[in-house]
């Protein structure tokens, strides 16, 4: 599904990511861990398109995207949902899922927002006419992740889902995201501290320093790796 190979990406004459190797297969979750300031959301970013590497591969079912816009890796089948989440406040809740048909890859194809949606998130249903900057930050996390569902994306990439979230909230995304897999097979990357969200994944890998240090199943996530890299 996606392969990251020897990625380095600069802030100007700054090395933030060193040398990164990551991979995600079909079907499966992987969870991004690591204290702040070490690189994770960069290479999200770059994952994205938002950032450009100064060398290694970024590549999508075989196919390298390394020199693609982030418009177009979205129509090649990647949903980004930022840390922040980046609802817009002045558009209701369904004017802001409508926008998520614009990454399907022949465009917008139709101006309903599909049953699956608000079965994952049945609070959206009753807010359609609701500004989004109106929601509470729970309900616009799942609007953000809702609006990249809309595109149909093969691979879904969430930075901090659960950032500033009520724990009730928290375990409502957890469940919707594992039904995203399970249901669909979408493939998920993310970056995540909150230890119960983490040991969902399957894998893990874990930065320091801008480069990847640690890895493996999150089943074997010993203590020791949590307090290094997830403990605040």
């Amino acid at each position: 599904m996606l392969q990251v190979s020897d990625l380095n990406v600069y802030y100007g004459e700054s090395h933030i990511l060193r040398n990164v190797d990551l991979s995600v297969l079909p079907g499966q979750m992987v969870c991004l861990i690591g204290r702040n300031g070490v690189g994770k959301t960069t290479l999200l970013k770059t994952v994205m398109g938002l950032l450009s590497p100064r060398s290694g591969k970024i590549v999508l079912d075989g196919q390298s995207i390394v020199r693609r816009s982030p418009d177009q890796r979205a129509r090649l089948g990647i949903g980004y949902v930022p840390q922040g989440r980046e609802i817009i406040p002045r558009l209701t809740v369904l004017e802001n899922l409508l926008l998520g048909l614009e990454a399907r890859p022949r465009g917008r194809q139709q101006n309903t927002v599909p049953e699956e949606i608000f079965e994952l998130f049945p609070v959206l249903k009753t807010m359609l006419e609701r500004m989004g900057g109106d929601l509470s930050g729970g309900q616009q996390q799942q609007l953000a992740i809702a609006r990249a569902m809309m595109g149909r994306p093969r691979l879904l990439v969430l930075d901090e889902p659960t950032e500033g979230i009520q724990p009730s909230i928290i375990l409502e995304i957890e469940a919707a995201v594992r039904r995203i897999i399970q249901t669909t097979g979408i493939s998920v990357l993310l970056v995540e501290q909150h230890l119960h969200f983490v040991r969902q994944a399957d894998w893990y890998y874990a930065m320091q320093k801008g480069g990847i240090v640690a890895a493996g199943p999150t089943g074997e996530l010993s203590s020791e790796v949590v307090q290094r890299f997830l403990a605040v």
